[in-house]
């Protein structure tokens, strides 16, 4: 048997609430909670002194309980006669001074001000059914005669699911009329409830609370969503997202309670503290494969911080290999967020207990296990912070990186989960300095794609073997961990780097490492405005590399921009190297046709094409020559063979590495793609 209405106009009329009670019997019926999940809240903004008026009252508990309590003065008002002789006849004896009373909100018949409270659970909600105009007729005169039935100081405590009509209502209403307005989230009264059918579901329920007073200077808006921080907000839109905020979030979390969302994209939830509504504290992703004999049911897995940056946390593909690797049916993985603190680990844990409880499935009982990598929550360090003009707001950090290395990291916070550049850090006595001091380990390859490039540059300077100092150019500047490496390990180059962004020279310089000096130079430059000016003077590069990324982290290919492999810019790349040179580009595209439409650009540009795939890795090394000595696969494949076997002596040569070879040549020149 349905107790829910057929139509939500049915919540308003007399004729449902007496069919409704009838139905239901003695039984209570509770909208969002009883009085043990409200009384936190009620107890700040009831007092027992207090006259209180319980508007639409049904045959809730809720007066009995307070009565019960010691809230004697309260007077019960319903429209359904039907419920008001059921209680009437049920507190008689056991509440003697308790009121019932058959009256219509809308139209009360008590003096003015009789009274310090007015409140309403789920009545609001019941009558406010849509935004038509006979509704809100309806709502305004109810919101008149509660305004002229309380007191100077009186309040109106509401307890409502807050629809966004009825929100705006509120907000719109009471400040205009001398209330001071304060929201507070009531979570024990959203706990998981049990329907008829048996589902479980989270309601977000707020308390409204409306002082009145005979005049106020200025509008008074206060919001409160966890724990005891009140936040006043100014305008009534910032009190409206917080609200819907909240109420999406929920709605999220009854998804995930009622099913699984494997074969779908993952679900993520930014949670904030109360009083950093601007700046996350954690991010959570939640994600559901098919279950799996063997497989625990529900885990969350907490990301240390300085590695939310690794591909395996920062990446939903990553992710999921994570997930495949714990073996939970769900998991949820825990990024902690740049501009907070972190005690310790069990800290994070306790922190995070209420709101990963809330993301489990249906069913789960007991502790959820916690996943991470060792038992610290991880070191993170800002040591810079700046803006760019072109890219906006940017940290340079010190992270531990998973060796125990420290590490230091350029992020553009608008794409935080991208380390723009990286250097290790080492200590060493510096000239001038007693005590060692950090300095960038040269030898340091934080993106294994410069190392391939590399071998592009070698390659291009043994088939250019009479110039004594062959000029290279690199598109794209970054922290200059590429220029830095090349010049490091091939001593004979002359390397000329564009970069469109003088805010990234000089953290190059100053945070990174980057030396310029005759062998090393930056132009500031737009890099397809510098293509073209090179190609018209007729100037000439033995290698030319395109490692820049795009700006819009929208599109499916990150690296290079689209501008970059435009026929022009092509035309301009091949005119530059010559018919003896080599151009090398750092593509990064996560759409085939992308991929496709640019491989065949660089084909139409240049005769000779082979490519290189980074295993476990979106970068792919494209080298492009029309110089006849590598005509054939088996030219390529011996040419790039002794070009990487170079760069692994040099390499041992100049102390870059420990390493007996930072190139696997057999898996390097398998890999290769003509």
């Amino acid at each position: 048997m349905s107790l829910l209405p057929k139509t939500t106009a049915d919540f308003g009329s007399t004729e449902y609430w007496n069919s409704f009670f009838r139905k239901r019997g003695k039984q209570a019926f509770e909208w969002y909670g009883e009085y043990p999940e409200l009384c936190g809240q009620l107890h700040k903004y009831i007092k027992s002194k207090d006259e209180l008026l319980m508007v639409g009252c049904g045959n809730s508990k809720l007066s009995m309980d307070l009565y019960d309590v010691g809230f004697k003065k309260i007077t019960n008002i319903d429209i359904s006669p039907v419920v008001i002789k059921q209680m009437q006849e049920a507190n008689r004896t056991s509440r003697p001074e308790m009121t019932w009373c058959q009256m219509d909100a809308t139209a009360m018949t008590f003096p003015d001000e009789t009274f310090s409270v007015v409140l309403d659970k789920g009545t609001l909600d019941a009558l406010f059914t849509d935004d038509s105009k006979t509704v809100l007729t309806t709502i305004r005169k109810y919101f008149s005669e509660i305004r002229r039935v309380l007191r100077t100081g009186g309040r109106y405590v509401c307890i409502s699911l807050l629809q966004e009509h009825i929100l705006r209502e509120v907000v719109d209403h009471f400040p205009a009329n001398h209330f001071m307005l304060r929201i507070v989230r009531c979570p024990e009264a959203g706990s998981r409830q049990q329907g008829e059918d048996g589902g479980g579901s989270s309601l977000v329920v707020f308390a409204v609370v409306a002082t009145k007073f005979k005049a106020l200077p200025m509008r008074v808006l206060e919001v409160c969503l966890a724990g005891d921080q009140m936040e006043r907000v100014q305008q009534a839109e910032e009190l409206v997202a917080a609200i819907a905020s909240a109420q999406k979030a929920a709605m999220v979390c009854n998804g995930l309670a009622r099913g699984s969302i494997a074969g779908m994209a993952e679900v993520s939830i930014d949670l904030f503290h109360p009083n950093e509504k601007n700046v996350p504290r954690y991010t959570i992703h939640v994600l559901d494969q098919a279950p799996k004999r063997g497989s625990g049911k529900y885990a969350a897995f907490i990301v240390p911080q300085g590695r939310e940056t690794e591909w395996l946390f920062a990446t939903p593909a990553g992710r999921q290999k994570l997930q495949q690797s714990a073996n939970f049916d769900r998991l949820a993985v825990v990024t902690l967020h740049r501009g907070q603190r972190y005690e310790d680990l069990d800290t994070v844990k306790e922190e995070l207990g209420e709101s990963v409880k809330s993301l489990a499935p249906a069913g789960i009982q007991g502790t959820i296990p916690y996943l991470s990598i060792g038992a610290e929550v991880g070191r993170r360090e800002t040591i810079h912070s700046g803006h760019s003009a072109l890219s906006g707001d940017y940290v340079v950090e010190e992270v531990v990186g998973d060796n125990g290395r420290l590490l230091r990291r350029l992020i553009f916070l608008a794409n935080q989960s991208v380390v723009q550049s990286e250097a290790a850090l080492r200590m060493a006595r510096v000239r001038g300095s007693r005590a060692p001091q950090k300095v960038v380990d040269p030898g340091h390859l934080a993106c294994q794609h410069h190392l391939y490039m590399t071998i592009g540059v070698q390659l291009a300077m043994k088939l250019a073997a009479t110039q004594p100092t062959p000029p290279i150019a690199i598109v794209g500047l970054g922290g200059g961990g590429l220029c830095t490496f090349i010049r490091e390990c091939l001593q004979q180059t002359n390397i000329t780097a564009i970069e469109i962004d003088e805010e990234i020279e000089q953290i190059a310089v100053k945070y990174f490492g980057l030396k310029l000096d005759e062998r090393l130079r930056v132009v500031i430059d737009d890099g397809v405005h510098f293509l073209a000016t090179e190609a018209n003077r007729g100037a000439h590069y033995t290698a030319l590399l395109f490692d820049v990324d795009s700006k819009d982290p929208t599109v499916g290919m990150s690296c290079p921009p689209a501008a970059f492999v435009e026929p022009d810019a092509l035309a301009n790349a091949r005119k530059l190297v010559g018919t003896d040179g080599i151009f090398v580009l750092n593509l990064v595209c996560r759409n085939d046709g992308l991929r496709e439409t640019t491989v065949s650009a660089l084909k139409r540009a240049f005769r000779y094409v082979l490519s290189y795939k980074l295993d476990e890795d979106v970068n792919e090394v494209f080298y492009c020559t029309d110089n006849e000595r590598l005509h054939d696969a088996t030219s390529w494949q011996e040419q790039l063979r002794v070009a990487a076997d170079d760069v692994n002596k040099l390499a041992k040569k100049e102390k870059l590495t420990r390493e007996s070879e930072l190139i696997d040549l057999s898996d390097f020149v398998n890999a290769l793609k003509i």
